[in-house]
């Protein structure tokens, strides 16, 4: 069996199983408890914080989430769970919290957001997170500058490139990370039929994951071409 059947076998809920940010937010705690109790994988995303801890939330910036200026690097992880989200009772969590409210409940599938210049030990600090945790997790990213790191600072952990675009240029870029041992790719959705994804899935049989999928329609969409969704506003077990 696959080390990565897991990552195949149920959907991913995107940033945790949220209510489109109405009274569950995106990348908190109550989202990722609504997942796992849900029986849903959880896709979530970690910034480095200024005191080089791996803190959950996907902007660089805190003012779509949090309604406060500011850069998410910049705070400290004590200082950024001190933020409210969507001026809920959520608070911005460190990604240690989240493990350990996960507990293992569930698969747990990590992208890493690169600020370029300002994100070095990122991947060690979510690697570090990891060694002690007993569930199923993979760690991923857009920023080749970090999927470079994986294999050093992260190694033995199931690692990803995160994409999308179709243009030769965008393909080739991609092309350019299989020297770098990744376990399987998250692509765009809308830009799936493509050369890499092919190659990928025919020709290495590395899981393929789509992102973002919000309805049936497009959920068949991706089930054609690839392994599993990412998905969030609709319930993908309900026809």
């Amino acid at each position: 069996m696959s080390t990565l059947d897991w990552l195949k076998k149920v959907p991913i809920a995107h940033r945790g199983l949220h209510d489109l940010n109405n009274k569950c937010w995106e990348n908190t705690l109550s989202a990722f408890d609504a997942a796992a109790r849900a029986g849903f994988s959880i896709e979530c995303d970690v910034h480095l914080s200024a005191d080089g801890k791996a803190i959950v939330f996907h902007d660089g910036t805190l003012d779509r989430v949090t309604g406060t200026k500011g850069n998410i690097d910049e705070l400290t992880a004590q200082e950024a769970g001190r933020f409210r989200v969507g001026g809920t009772n959520d608070h911005i969590p460190t990604l240690a919290q989240s493990l350990e409210l996960i507990g293992g409940r569930v698969p747990i599938v990590i992208e890493l957001k690169g600020i370029a210049g300002r994100d070095d030990g990122l991947v060690k600090a979510v690697a570090d997170e990891l060694a002690g945790y007993r569930g199923e997790a993979a760690i991923m990213s857009f920023d080749h500058h970090l999927i470079r790191r994986f294999g050093t600072d992260a190694p033995g952990i199931p690692a990803g490139l995160t994409a999308e675009g179709l243009r030769d240029e965008d393909i080739e870029a991609h092309f350019s990370m299989l020297a770098y041992d990744i376990d399987f790719v998250s692509y765009n959705l809308h830009h799936l039929e493509n050369r890499f994804i092919e190659f990928v899935r025919r020709k290495m049989e590395m899981p393929v994951i789509s992102w973002t999928v919000r309805n049936f329609t497009e959920k068949a969409i991706s089930d054609a071409v690839a392994d599993q969704i990412t998905f969030e506003g609709f319930d993908p077990r309900t026809a």
